[in-house]
């Protein structure tokens, strides 16, 4: 009778246990069922608030072109700056000599010099270093920044050599493509708008950029003159016409982003003075402080921008360029960490670092074409700190990445054809459209390029699209500016 009960006492605890798991397993099963459809509704909110089908993309290029229109009109009729280049003499292919250039533009700067050899000989010479800029400096003093790209210029004169000739008497000569808003007040002097890109310099604002340059260059000894002040875009314009005189208009999508067209003298509106002799003038549209009710934006995106160092500025260049996407898919993949616990029961401390996540690794995981995802999961651990993470939640990575990275190629296509638009391009048997392309995130990162490709073919139509080329200007800005300088030589009437 006592083995009876042992006996029976035995299977009810074992019975007891089996429920206790069975119940165990089926709350885990549903804790983990309930962050994966926690994890899907974040997803679907984020696709449909980011979607960009292509009446969206029609509208954005509408209202891109309308206030390309108002900009023209008057200085502050637009919250596109429109800005007066005074470039309305573009390089021809006759520029001969030495002459320098300085492409400030973003976290890095570039300093070039060209042997220019008129139109037999073309670009005989070049050579082009790059310098990253301390942290410290971009949000530092101005005097600072500028001694700090002064010094590196004069390393990179001290290293000429002889496949580079100045001639006797002549002073050197130099392009500055500044690439942040400007208004200028000549070929080669202009007063600094305000800072974007992450910079906040103090003691800029409101001053000659060219003075600032010229005194930290006679603070380092060197005997140069600044021949031209010019937006990045407005030197890729200059380079991508000294190579294709079909170019019509020039882009920047790196970093920041921006355009630049060439226009109708008569169509600016708020042109003052004598109209140039060619007809012609380029305008630097600073498109990157482009807003419209009809951008789709997110909260991610309204956070980021009320936390950035430019709160309401810039909406445009925060949806599209390559400052921005990383940021934009970290703080989506913070909040599936938090809401549906993406990576686990904690969430990863280094993901709550604002932009520790940058555009190249974003890319880098979206173009993970592994069977396993191996280079999303490697990316997440060396910069997210996060190890062990699912097949699952890697796909999730790869889902955010392509909603973000895809809005924001088919916005900055949106307004490539708000540019066309205004120029009367956008129609079917035009003539041959080039648009001169530049920067890092368009060259580099392929699905967004393939994105903003298929988007131009798309919206125009097949007919209208065949006119359209986008090539890249590899350097356009460094010799852009440097051509510049050659054809506003202070020696032209020698």
């Amino acid at each position: 009778m006592r083995k009876v009960l042992i006996r029976t006492a035995v299977i009810c605890a074992t019975a007891a246990a089996a429920v206790a798991v069975t119940a165990f397993v089926v709350r885990r099963r549903r804790r983990i069922n309930g962050r994966w459809a926690r994890a899907g509704a974040v997803l679907k909110e984020l696709e449909e608030q980011c979607a960009t089908p292509s009446e969206k993309v029609k509208e954005v290029a509408d209202a891109m072109t309308k206030e390309m229109h108002a900009g023209l009109e008057s200085e502050d009729g637009s919250m596109l700056k429109m800005l007066i280049s005074f470039v309305d003499r573009l390089p021809t292919g006759d520029e001969r000599g030495l002459f320098y250039a300085l492409d400030l533009g973003g976290t890095n700067f570039r300093v070039l010099r060209v042997q220019l050899g008129g139109k037999e000989g073309r670009v005989v010479n070049q050579q082009c270093e790059e310098v990253s800029i301390p942290q410290d400096l971009m949000v530092g003093g101005s005097d600072e920044l500028f001694d700090f790209i002064a010094s590196a210029l004069a390393n990179f004169v001290a290293s000429e050599d002889e496949d580079f000739h100045l001639p006797n008497g002549k002073q050197r000569e130099l392009g500055f493509t500044f690439s942040f808003p400007v208004k200028q007040t000549s070929i080669a002097s202009g007063t600094l708008i305000k800072w974007t890109k992450g910079f906040n310099v103090n003691g800029t604002v409101g001053k000659d950029v060219v003075g600032e340059l010229t005194r930290a260059l006679q603070r380092q000894g060197i005997d140069m003159q600044v021949t031209a002040l010019v937006n990045d875009t407005v030197g890729t314009l200059a380079g991508g016409i000294y190579d294709d005189n079909d170019v019509v208009a020039a882009i920047i999508l790196g970093t920041g982003t921006n355009a630049a067209y060439v226009e109708r003298a008569d169509a600016i509106k708020k042109w003052q003075g004598p109209l140039p002799n060619s007809g012609e003038m380029v305008i630097n549209m600073e498109w990157g402080n482009f807003r419209s009710s009809y951008l789709p934006t997110t909260d991610y995106d309204h956070a980021l921008d009320a936390e950035s160092l430019n709160p309401g500025q810039q909406i445009y260049e925060k949806l599209i360029s390559g400052m921005y996407l990383g940021e934009i898919v970290r703080r989506v993949l913070l909040r599936l960490a938090v809401e549906a616990a993406l990576f686990g029961d904690n969430v990863p401390p280094q993901l709550e670092v604002p932009f520790v996540l940058q555009t190249p690794v974003m890319s880098a995981m979206h173009h993970d074409t592994s069977a396993d995802l191996k280079v999303v999961g490697a990316k997440m651990q060396d910069f997210l700190g996060i190890s062990n993470s699912s097949f699952k939640a890697r796909k999730v990575v790869v889902q955010v990445c392509d909603i973000v990275a895809k809005r924001g190629a088919r916005l900055a296509a949106a307004g490539i054809i708000g540019i066309l638009k205004k120029l009367g391009r956008d129609r079917a048997n035009m003539k041959r459209t080039v648009i001169a392309m530049d920067g890092g995130l368009y060259e580099h990162y392929t699905i967004f390029r393939e994105s903003l490709l298929a988007t131009l073919k798309e919206v125009l139509g097949e007919e209208a699209s065949a006119s359209v080329l986008v090539i890249m200007a590899n350097d356009g800005s460094g010799i852009g500016a440097s051509l510049l300088a050659a054809s506003h030589s202070q020696y032209l009437e020698d």
